[in-house]
């Protein structure tokens, strides 16, 4: 374990020894932290990932120092971060403190120019922000906050909302999910069995409609109507 110590000077073996157990390190505390984390860089969020990021990147390039003080280091910032966590969620003045309230930034099709300077914001961005919502036109729009996590919701007045059955008193089908039943070759037994079909029935299908076997299926959905979609390499 010499390597985890600071060393004069490393074999090759020994920094690839560093740099995996550092991996291994890291994907443990990403782990710990959770997906959130991960998804959603907040305020409590990014300053652990770049800490973190920096403790781990130093001794993985300088021989010098010693790979056991920067563990310790993040596992007593993992500590801290889990504490805020549950302060976050205990005591909402904390919360208040790290996060940041909404900002509305379009009302009633105007864009607010004051609330877009102080979430520090450009028309550009804006504007990328309306395109990825697949909104072209900002007077559609009744309501859009610049949120804490970084992202902008938008909404649109109820005359540009999509038309849905419930808006028409119209019957719908109830919600089904597609099972994945072949993915990249494989069957999957346990999915299958849930839609109370068998290896036969699939083989069969995919013989008689495609020609194929099980093993030249990319991915393979059934749903609640036995509606097998099939996907081939290609």
């Amino acid at each position: 374990m010499d390597f985890f110590q600071s060393q004069e000077s490393l074999t090759a073996m020994e920094w690839v020894l560093r740099a995996v157990v550092a991996f291994i390190f890291l994907v443990i505390v990403a782990r710990v932290l959770g997906q959130r984390a991960i998804a959603q860089l907040r305020l409590l969020d990014f300053v652990m990932a770049l800490v973190i990021g920096n403790i781990i990147a130093h001794p993985l390039s300088d021989e010098d120092l010693g790979l056991k003080g920067s563990v310790i280091t993040t596992v007593v910032l993992v500590a801290l971060y889990l504490g805020g966590i549950y302060l976050l969620l205990r005591w909402p003045w904390f919360r208040r403190l790290l996060n940041s309230a909404p900002i509305t930034i379009i009302e009633d099709g105007e864009i607010l120019y004051k609330s877009l300077n102080k979430a520090r914001i450009s028309i550009d961005v804006l504007l990328e922000e309306l395109r990825e919502a697949k909104v072209e036109d900002i007077k559609k729009v009744a309501l859009a906050n610049w949120e804490a996590n970084g992202k902008i919701s938008f909404f649109l007045h109820p005359k540009y909302e999509p038309v849905t059955p419930a808006f028409l008193k119209m019957e719908a089908d109830s919600f089904d999910f597609p099972r994945t039943i072949i993915k990249e070759g494989r069957l999957n037994i346990e999915e299958l069995e849930k839609t109370h079909k068998d290896e036969e029935w699939v083989v069969s299908f995919l013989k008689r409609n495609y020609q194929t076997e099980i093993k030249n299926v990319l991915l393979a959905t059934l749903d609640r109507k036995e509606k097998l979609k099939v996907f081939l390499y290609k």
